[in-house]
């Protein structure tokens, strides 16, 4: 790999990592916590268009989880779901059921994660978190998703 594709791959993690965390602290009340609305989590999209966009997304997330009011565990178990869901994402051919990797993924380990952590039913925390995320991933997501890779004038690795 030449130089300038190994920098310009480099900037693009930095970039999604950025934009990932800051959407995620910039709306940090409803982002942590059992009812989440993880705006940022559009972006985990950008795992089934390009698999190279997982680092910037995986890293993101940490960041913004280590201002996660549950500490060094979300910034473990937090990061862990996210990394599961998008490389989940990778090897799905389908953009709608790629959308639910993360629903899932995060559901189950963010949901048991806030159980273990707050003493909150099971089934409804779970419940819950599933509820942000498909709100936020595949209600809003896919169709900006569809949206701007429309508008994309190369579509080489694009799927979906």
């Amino acid at each position: 790999m030449n130089t300038t594709k190994q920098t310009r791959e480099l900037a693009m993690t930095a970039i999604v990592a950025a934009l990932y965390a800051v959407l995620t602290l910039a709306i940090a009340p409803i982002a942590y916590g059992a009812i989440q609305f993880r705006l940022s989590e559009v972006m985990t999209l950008l795992a089934f268009y390009d698999k190279k966009m997982m680092p910037g997304l995986i890293l993101g997330c940490l960041i913004a989880n280590l201002f996660s009011p549950f500490g060094m565990i979300d910034v473990v178990v937090g990061t862990f779901a996210t990394a599961l869901a998008v490389y989940a994402m990778t090897k799905t051919k389908n953009l709608y059921l790629a959308s639910l990797m993360p629903t899932v993924f995060n559901a189950i380990i963010i949901g048991t994660e806030l159980w273990y952590l707050l003493s909150l039913p099971l089934l409804e925390t779970i419940g819950y978190v599933a509820l942000g995320e498909f709100m936020v991933v595949s209600i809003l997501g896919v169709p900006i998703y569809k949206l701007v890779t429309s508008r994309l004038p190369i579509k080489s690795e694009a799927r979906g």
